[in-house]
């Protein structure tokens, strides 16, 4: 007898209107540039996932402070490189491949070694796509075979330099884009194309950065050492969190929904263009820049 799943119930058709979790890449990019603001910023409707909260920890285990008043976090920053470091320091990411690469890159003056370790998963993962170009910059690494756990050591000589991400790696580029902050001169990174939060999120935030687009490749310049000021924010809907429920929408009868205050960026709604092009009824509607990202309401209907 073969495995199979036999559905005896059909859902009723439905007419909603709901919002959905906040998108956690954004969320950890929006504490870890907080961290890095002068004063303080506010941050709503902030993800509280496992990931997330971790990123919250680890800039406190920094000497970066924050509070939650209801739906908001505070942090305050001390500007770049404000972080109060002690010695014998161990940060936790967890499971957050993102939050692991991206710390390292605000790392890298640390004044203190800094072990960075994460649990049994994330400790099999390859560090080198951050670890190498970090060494170019100057920064003192030490892991075995590019694993966790990793010790950082920071230094005051960091040096710009050109580099060729040719991965199409959102964690390398964020991760070299932020140690761009604290680095003297102008460090160009010559990135394969993918999510871009990281740059949108500085130019929100009027930081000296440039974007230089063509088809397979973004130049993207930052000069470093340019303070910004703490900011509000506000975390969009998640794409990914959006997905079920479209899903289910167009697999329903007689059905409608529209999803509140989801970014679309064009690297975030692959999702959206194939299922459209498979005869789905999806429209975007609303659209607006918020906070440098692009929002917008999704309106699904089902055909049958």
């Amino acid at each position: 007898m073969s495995d199979y799943i036999l559905i005896s119930n059909q859902i009723k058709s439905f007419n909603k209107k709901i919002n959905v979790s906040s998108d956690k890449s954004i969320s950890i990019r929006s504490i870890l540039l907080a961290s890095q603001a002068v004063g303080i910023s506010k941050i709503s409707n902030l993800l509280e996932s496992e990931d997330v909260l971790n990123t919250l920890k680890a800039i406190k285990k920094l000497g970066i402070n924050y509070t939650k008043i209801g739906k908001t976090y505070n942090i305050e920053g001390f500007g770049l490189n404000g972080f109060n470091v002690k010695k014998n320091t161990t940060i936790d990411a967890g499971n957050s491949g993102t939050l692991a690469r991206l710390i390292l890159g605000l790392l890298v003056k640390s004044k203190f070694v800094i072990q960075l370790i994460g649990d049994k998963s994330l400790s099999k993962r390859d560090f080198s796509r951050v670890v190498n170009p970090l060494r170019l910059l100057g920064a003192n690494i030490k892991s075995k075979k590019n694993l966790l756990p990793i010790q950082i050591y920071g230094t005051n000589f960091l040096r710009p330099i050109t580099y060729q991400e040719r991965i199409g790696s959102a964690q390398v580029k964020s991760c070299l884009i932020l140690a761009a902050l604290n680095t003297p001169g102008k460090t160009i990174i010559n990135s394969k194309k993918s999510r871009d939060h990281t740059e949108r999120m500085l130019k929100y935030l009027k930081y000296p950065i440039k974007i230089q687009r063509n088809k397979l490749y973004d130049k993207i310049s930052v000069q470093g050492l340019s303070q910004f000021k703490s900011f509000k924010y506000k975390v969009p809907g998640d794409i990914s969190s959006a997905a079920f429920f479209i899903v289910l929408t167009i697999l329903s009868t007689k059905s409608k929904m529209i999803v509140k205050n989801v970014n679309i960026n064009r690297s975030r709604i692959g999702i959206i263009r194939i299922l459209n092009k498979m005869g789905a009824a999806i429209k975007l509607k609303n659209k607006k820049i918020y906070n440098g990202e692009k929002i917008a309401d999704i309106y699904v209907r089902s055909k049958k």
